[in-house]
């Protein structure tokens, strides 16, 4: 990358970041079929065609090096191998999975984005807090290069090619400038992988999981024991949730986008059988194969009817994003809200000539489901949240009052540990 001088002479600011590292940018996305926009929380997915080529510098799979001396080297799809001389002191992301690694890493302080997701429900109880209050990366539409100037990070935990396939107006040269100017590129768009640009680069086959990308943050931000710690909780976990998750078939379930209108008769499906890591706590219960939805046709971005919902009649209907409902993002306190959540989504199956025959709704079985965004940290909690919406019996009942609140002899994990964690007490 190029030296950013103060005289033209001196040394960058950024010397953090090894000159010689790797390309940047280069093959990076070349336009698209008009402005798409981002995912919005809970809307319906634009996702934009378009035309690119494959970075020469571009790593075929994740994978982190050890540090040595003074530098070390974190290697990450698509942006390639980043050589870190000491750790950036602050970071911009745009998804909040990211963010999420950053917080778990016990860097919170270090993040300098608006994105704040959910607080009561993952971080307050942990006392966990950072500035939120900045001017978004995205504006009327498209990408702030000026907001990038503003917030003047040190490093970008974002995906580069997610900057053109967004956004038909931002160029490769426009990458290269912020790239040079302000800061690198680092990070993957891997929460949800089905977008055309994506197929395109082959992010199916090539991007990290969560723990893998997590695996990159904590090489570049110095944070090699945390994240070792991180990990062997996870894999705690993981062997817990092997060990009590019931033999019987889950019952069916419909996973509608929380964009959806029961209003309007408009559903947004999701599959559970996705890439990214939104579907996660999914895939670690073996919950897949009970995707009512698999194999059944549905409209642009997933849209469907009622009637197609009675067609396959899931025994569960469950809202992805649902348990933000009264969050932050939805001009909330935090906390999550049941009363809206019935009003937005049940009552109104309720009071359909249609949805009131679907046996999820007369039962009682429409769910406020996980938030998509993830880190290691907020992942734990959605994890034992989705077992115990399946699995009551076993890993406690779902409380709307209390969602994450489960007796101690029900946990998953070991909340002290957490903090521990949290706190470098490793």
């Amino acid at each position: 990358m190029s030296e950013d001088t103060d005289d033209g002479t001196g040394p960058t600011r950024r010397n953090y970041l090894r000159s010689g590292s790797a390309a940047l940018v280069g093959g990076l996305l070349a336009g698209c079929t008009g402005r798409s926009g981002p995912e919005a929380t809970t809307g319906t997915e634009t996702e934009a065609a378009t035309q690119t080529e494959t970075a020469t510098e571009t790593e075929a799979a994740t994978e982190t090096a050890t540090a040595t001396d003074a530098a070390r080297e974190a290697c990450l799809f698509p942006v390639g191998c980043r050589e870190f001389e000491t750790a950036p002191e602050s970071v911009t992301t745009y998804n909040m999975g990211w963010a999420d690694m950053v917080v778990a890493l016990g860097q919170a302080e270090k993040l300098q984005t608006n994105r704040y997701s959910a607080p009561s429900l993952f971080y307050d109880r942990f006392d966990i807090e950072y500035d939120a209050d900045r001017p978004p990366l995205w504006q009327d539409g498209g990408w702030s290069k000026e907001v990038m100037y503003e917030l003047d990070p040190d490093l970008f935990l974002i995906d580069p090619n997610l900057l053109g396939a967004w956004d038909s107006n931002w160029s490769d040269e426009d990458t290269r400038e912020v790239t040079e100017n302000v800061a690198p590129f680092f990070g993957c768009y891997n929460r949800r992988i089905r977008g055309e640009w994506q197929q395109k680069l082959d992010y199916p086959n090539e991007a990290p999981s969560m723990l893998e990308a997590f695996d990159a943050v904590a090489t570049a931000l110095g944070e090699r024991e945390r994240a070792d710690a991180w990990l062997e909780l996870h894999d705690e976990m993981q062997s817990e949730l092997r060990s009590r998750t019931p033999s019987a078939d889950p019952p069916s379930i419909a996973l509608i986008n929380g964009g959806s209108a029961p209003g309007k008769g408009e559903f947004y499906v999701l599959y559970l059988e996705d890439d990214g890591y939104e579907m996660k706590p999914y895939r670690d219960l073996n919950l897949v194969e009970a995707d009512a939805f698999a194999g059944v046709e549905t409209g642009q971005y997933g849209l469907t009817d009622y009637e197609t919902l009675l067609e396959v009649d899931p025994d569960v209907i469950l809202v992805h994003w649902g348990i933000t409902t009264g969050s932050v993002t939805f001009g909330g306190d935090g906390a999550f809200d049941a009363e809206q959540f019935r009003a937005d989504f049940v009552e109104p199956m309720e009071n359909h000539d249609v949805g009131s025959k679907l046996a999820a709704v007369r039962e009682g079985r429409v769910y406020p489901g996980p938030t998509a965004e993830q880190g290691p940290l907020v992942n734990l909690f959605q994890t034992e949240l989705t077992a115990r919406l399946f699995y009551p019996d076993e890993f406690g009942a779902f409380d709307p009052a209390a969602p994450f609140e489960v007796s101690e002899a029900k946990q998953l994990f070991d909340r002290q540990r957490v903090r521990d964690i949290l706190a470098g007490n490793l």
